[in-house]
């Protein structure tokens, strides 16, 4: 306002004075969007930081059992989403938690988180599937009281709260030295075993209700699923998978998708991952509606070990 050119009443003037206007406004917005990438670049570094920890890579061999997992947020851009998976080597077995958390954000990184840490922590530590399942309900509930706490400190326990409204889908298995296939399934998409040329659903008992707005029964046992020969793979998967539609609104044919994947021979499971993902994206367009996560075990133990006695079922009062 001060400019000497601002106080002239001539067209020179004007122009001139709403040059220097223009150049100086433009310097602010490159100055600011600079800033905004430089913000957004830190963002992307600690949420890379963030999705090493939570979804830590999993190696490819444990315990005999070949491994591949991959995880696709619905989110242009982000790194990680609700879903979750692990697989860790125990003395009572391989065993592996896949899961899906209810939303997306913030909210559902830090309860993917809390549900992950326990079982990290509870697999070594628990004979009992059953058991393992019970630590993650306590830690799911410790965790969302918590939350509501930080979020709403002057409420109390809302049971109208957004947070009581969480719940998270959890699979359990435990693969044994023998091959033997044991579940409990909370809500979550059932798996899928796959041989040469062959896809069926790991059967089993039915599925109990998600970890969150319902407790565990208290007759807990987990299920014997079978055993998982030599070369035979299970694929676990979230229901994004199944939920993905294309732009015409059909479903995603992941039966038919796997049945062409192994059709003539055993693939491996990085095979059959990267062969999934490509269908999809393409039936997606590349725009997946939800968080999608996958993941494959192929036992290639050279032997499986003679079973001794029968399978007794193993109950938690």
């Amino acid at each position: 306002m001060t400019c000497p050119l601002a106080q002239r009443d001539g067209l020179e003037a004007r122009i001139v004075t709403s040059a220097v206007f223009f150049a100086v406004g433009t310097g602010l917005i490159l100055h600011v969007r600079r800033a905004l990438l430089r913000e957004l670049r830190q963002i992307r570094k600690v949420a890379g930081a963030a999705q090493s920890v939570l979804l830590r890579p999993l190696p490819p061999r444990i315990d005999g059992l070949n491994i591949a997992a991959a995880q696709l947020s619905a989110d242009h851009g982000a790194n990680i989403g609700g879903d979750l998976y692990e697989v860790i080597a125990t003395e009572h077995g391989v065993r592996v938690v896949m899961g899906d958390v209810r939303g997306h954000g913030l909210g559902a990184i830090g309860t993917a988180a809390a549900v992950l840490g326990s079982f990290r922590e509870a697999v070594h530590d628990e004979p009992e599937l059953a058991c393992v399942l019970r630590r993650l309900e306590r830690a799911l509930a410790r965790h969302l009281r918590e939350r509501a706490r930080a979020e709403h400190p002057s409420a109390g326990p809302d049971p109208d709260s957004p947070v009581a409204e969480e719940f998270v889908t959890v699979l359990l298995l435990e693969i044994r030295r023998d091959g033997e296939v044991y579940a409990l399934n909370c809500g979550h998409p059932s798996p899928y075993r796959l041989g040469t040329g062959r896809v069926e659903p790991l059967t089993g008992a039915e599925p109990l209700p998600p970890l969150g707005p319902f407790p565990l029964p208290a007759e807990l046992a987990a299920t014997r699923c079978g055993r998982l020969l030599p070369g035979e793979s299970l694929f676990l998967h979230t229901d994004g998978v199944e939920d993905a539609r294309d732009p015409q609104g059909r479903f995603f044919p992941l039966p038919a998708t796997l049945a062409e994947v192994v059709r003539t021979q055993p693939v491996s499971p990085q095979t059959v991952l990267r062969s999934v993902f490509t269908r999809l994206l393409r039936h997606t367009g590349g725009r997946p509606a939800d968080d999608v996560a996958v993941l494959i075990l192929r036992n290639d133990r050279s032997r499986v070990p003679t079973q001794q006695g029968c399978t007794v079922a193993r109950h938690l009062g």
